[in-house]
């Protein structure tokens, strides 16, 4: 049974939210939540659930093609309606993968974990000729990722927002990439940022942000919280 607690946002009554974490070419353990996500959810269906990726679909794990996969076919999550945001990890893929890219750009992202995402699709990483084997279908889907997304209480983005900024204004590089002076903020914000990006060891829960990249490509689990009216919960695969 799922264990929740009291958290410091909110949602309207009878909506239920499942945010997930950074997959990072984990397919199987997000396939894997998504099972889970859709067993929790035919314990106790809500009037309305949603499924938010935070978004880092790609890069450094063994199958980004198949979580990208995942996020295509409407059938992995049957019945939910869907939010991809966009993580730092699709912009990098995108502006290094663009025919114009500076030597320099290609150079970072697959210092940053690009290798692995070519690989996935068995184009070779040395040989931008076979780049061409990730299909076009796999830019349109990310192009079509949005940067964020408010609900309630609460407001999703890959990495947080710059806290001198209304959440209408952010810059969606910040959305994407930021980490301070988020991340040691401590004073109050207009919504409770739901976030990924940074990884800990388990989910953090403080009063203006409940972080959830808890390291699945590095060996940690793959999480989601679930929020419900004012309670928060997990969970992990």
């Amino acid at each position: 049974m799922l264990e929740t607690f009291l958290g410091p946002g909110w949602l309207p009554e009878g909506l239920r939210v499942y945010a997930v974490g950074d997959a990072h070419g984990c397919a199987r353990r997000l396939a894997a939540l998504h099972e889970m996500i859709a067993d929790h959810a035919a314990g106790a269906p809500p009037a309305r659930s949603i499924v938010v990726h935070l978004g880092d679909y790609v890069d450094r794990g063994e199958d980004s093609a198949g979580v990208l996969a995942l996020l295509r076919d409407p059938r992995a999550l049957g019945g939910f309606e869907v939010a991809n945001l966009i993580g730092n990890h699709e912009q990098m893929m995108l502006a290094a993968m663009d025919s114009r890219a500076e030597e320099e750009l290609v150079g970072f992202w697959l210092e940053n974990g690009g290798v692995a995402t070519l690989e996935s699709y068995g184009a070779d990483p040395h040989d931008m000729r076979s780049w061409a084997a990730v299909p076009q279908a796999e830019f349109d889907l990310i192009r079509a990722f949005r940067p964020s997304l408010a609900l309630g209480g609460y407001f999703f983005a890959h990495a947080g927002v710059r806290p001198d900024l209304p959440l209408d204004q952010q810059d969606p590089m910040d959305l994407a990439w930021i980490r301070e002076p988020f991340l040691s903020w401590r004073g109050g914000l207009p919504a409770v940022v739901v976030h990924g990006h940074t990884p800990s060891r388990a989910p953090e829960v403080l009063g203006h942000r409940i972080g959830i990249d808890t390291g699945a490509v590095f060996g940690g689990p793959l999480t989601a919280a679930v929020l419900e009216g004012e309670t928060v919960g997990f969970l992990h695969a």
